[in-house]
């Protein structure tokens, strides 16, 4: 049992490891910037991946169904959790939204594809990609609505959610799938690249914050 937890190890976390010690390296001594890398994920590779994965996966219509059903009971579960937390402990609104990010929303996906791929495989990550592409969908819809609902109104918040290129992203992989269309060959391969890299320079980003969020601590310590 030690020898397959050890060999587990060694497959599965050290490749993982591997871009966020790099990440926390260039945060140390190249005191590298995360804001244009996390924009360049945000922008350009997440929503390469949603589409990739939502308009080629190997998985079930009643798969997709079960996981976006089960993303949203627990969205709201954990929002009125949060919403009722809040009023009663008399939060204020800024400090409302950022107990409801914190607690409705999970980072699953820096560490989570690398993961699964590596430890189950294609068929693994595809199903795996659909309860993480929800996740991005609601964290890119409401996780935006609430961090903007703190400084701008309703009607500015909801419009913040369809400047980002994710829900537009899902919207077309369904889409096509649905009609059964698929890009053109060099298209394709150019989606795919980019789909490939958000997993490596998530978890760069990853260890460079790790290394921000030590520093901040230790400054108000």
């Amino acid at each position: 049992m030690i020898s397959s937890f050890l060999a587990t190890i060694y497959s599965v976390f050290l490749p993982i490891s591997l871009p966020v010690i790099g990440g926390a390296l260039l945060k140390l001594f190249k005191r590298m910037e995360t804001k244009a890398l996390s924009a360049l994920s945000l922008y350009v590779m997440s929503p390469a991946l949603i589409f990739e994965t939502l308009a080629s996966a190997s998985i079930t219509s009643n798969e997709v169904t079960v996981t976006i059903v089960f993303c949203l009971l627990n969205v709201v579960a954990l929002w009125v959790l949060s919403a009722a937390t809040g009023r009663m402990l008399g939060l204020s609104q800024t400090e409302k939204s950022g107990l409801a990010l914190t607690t409705i929303f999970t980072n699953s996906v820096n560490y989570g594809l690398p993961l699964i791929l590596l430890a189950f495989g294609q068929l693994g990550l595809d199903k795996a990609s659909v309860y993480v592409i929800v996740q991005i969908i609601i964290m890119n819809t409401l996780g935006v609505y609430l961090a903007a609902r703190s400084h701008f109104s309703a009607v500015k918040a909801v419009k913040s959610v369809f400047m980002l290129p994710s829900v537009y992203a899902a919207i077309l992989a369904v889409l096509f799938r649905s009609l059964d269309y698929h890009l053109p060959q060099a298209l394709e391969t150019g989606v795919s690249m980019l789909a490939a890299a958000y997993a490596p320079l998530a978890l760069v980003i990853l260890g460079a914050q790790m290394v921000s969020v030590r520093r901040v601590m230790a400054f108000y310590r």
